[in-house]
């Protein structure tokens, strides 16, 4: 009896075949990528967050939620694990109450070479096998893949 390999295609996604690569490409990512998280005891969204406050710290959630394009709770959980494993502080803001501004914690900025370090390897993986120009033609598909699948569900929800 043979089982599938991740190379072979389940007749359901036979009209899918890109969507199930980017899937199957997606899920390889993300798992290698939360196995080096795992070793600096990071949840897999928690860099992008500290990315982006290591090049602006000091602002607010809106803003994070913004830059990371990630869902409200799932941001506003990260944050808090973040705080309470001492990488970032959420205070008041001065104008506004209401608002929370995150700033990082000397352990926090700390964390901004191994993750520089982190997607430095990671990319070393995953272009290994390809040419700078197969590298460049596979950021351009996907950054338009990207934007058709964004376009697409933008119109949906409004329409």
């Amino acid at each position: 009896m043979s089982g599938t390999t991740s190379s072979e295609l389940p007749k359901a996604a036979g009209e899918g075949r890109l969507s199930y690569a980017i899937f199957q490409l997606a899920r390889a990512h993300r798992g290698h990528a939360a196995a080096m998280l795992r070793a600096m005891n990071l949840h897999p969204g928690q860099e992008l967050l500290l990315m982006q406050l290591f090049d602006h710290d000091g602002q607010t959630q809106a803003e994070l939620l913004e830059r990371v394009g990630l869902d409200h709770s799932t941001v506003s959980k990260s944050l808090r694990r973040m705080q309470d494993a001492g990488l970032l502080t959420r205070e008041p803001a001065l104008h506004d109450r209401r608002v929370m501004v995150v700033h990082l914690t000397d352990a926090g900025r700390a964390l901004q070479e191994p993750i520089t370090d982190m997607w430095r390897t990671l990319e070393q993986v995953s272009v290994r096998v390809l040419t700078p120009e197969q590298v460049e033609m596979f950021t351009t598909c996907a950054r338009l893949i990207e934007k058709s699948v964004r376009d697409h569900s933008r119109q949906a929800s409004v329409g």
